[in-house]
């Protein structure tokens, strides 16, 4: 099982480490605190260092009843950045979060790899046809209404059917437009309740029949948090407890705020197997 991400040819023999790096002012953990080129600059530095194998860019908040920003104002966030990061670390590979076919084209026509959208192609009807044209991995996740209403959208027949049946058909329709490299995002957080989220991490192995890499992020959200009764600032810990349940799982990337301690939890799963 591989990817290809600006010529390289990815495997999954072990675990990938993806370190966030958001550019916005108002993410649920970290907003703000990047949203300079410098900060941002110094951040990837930091991540680079502690070994992420790649850097999510988030130009837009996606947290719970956060702003919708048009693509245009995520452009003149994110492309800036891009362009920075690609002139002081020419070869780290970024990936973009996005939903918008216009910012995912203009960020692989700046050096990007890869395109992680949270709506899985439902918020921009373009972006299916915009990535099979770019050929670049996407990352399909799953949700269900925007970050606006996901709310509302909690009830299911059956969690884990319904999620198969939501890859299954997005998964076709990627492969229509010739979209090969697919990795697939159970969207912890997204649409679902604190108990469907760790009814979905119980049995994410279900989503291994799909032959495709799983790519996990549950890095201090509130379903940690909330379980625990602290802040997003204390949940390191759950953060590394429920990842290394992750990879247990079955999951291949894992995308983390906490890069550092996320290489060393993969170094002791790897003494474990």
């Amino acid at each position: 099982m591989t990817i290809n991400i600006n010529g390289d040819l990815i495997d999954f023999k072990e675990p990938k480490i993806i370190g966030i790096l958001n550019v916005t002012q108002d993410s649920f953990y970290d907003g703000g605190k990047y949203s300079t080129i410098d900060k941002a600059l110094k951040h990837t530095e930091k991540l680079i260092d502690e070994g992420a194998d790649f850097i999510d860019i988030g130009g837009q908040s996606t947290r719970p009843n956060s702003q919708l920003l048009s693509d245009e104002i995520e452009l003149n966030t994110v492309i800036p950045v891009i362009k920075a990061i690609k002139k002081e670390f020419p070869f780290v590979k970024l990936s973009i979060d996005t939903f918008w076919s216009k910012v995912a084209l203009e960020s692989v026509n700046e050096g990007v790899g890869m395109i992680n959208d949270i709506s899985g192609g439902t918020l921009d009807k373009k972006m299916f046809e915009t990535i099979g044209k770019l050929k670049v991995p996407y990352v399909l996740m799953h949700m269900r209404g925007t970050p606006q209403t996901m709310g509302n959208y909690t009830d299911y027949e059956n969690l884990i059917i319904d999620i198969n049946y939501y890859f299954s058909k997005k998964i076709n329709e990627l492969k229509e437009f010739g979209v090969n490299d697919i990795l697939l995002d159970p969207g912890f957080g997204f649409s679902k309740t604190l108990e469907q989220n760790y009814n979905l991490l119980k049995n994410m192995d279900k989503f291994k029949i799909f032959n495709l890499p799983l790519y996990i992020g549950i890095s201090r959200k509130s379903m940690i948090y909330k379980c625990l009764e602290i802040s997003a600032d204390d949940a390191l810990i759950g953060t590394s407890a429920l990842n290394l349940y992750a990879l247990q799982k079955g999951a291949q990337m894992l995308r983390v705020h906490d890069v550092k301690e996320a290489k060393q939890m993969v170094k002791l799963w790897k003494m474990l197997n």
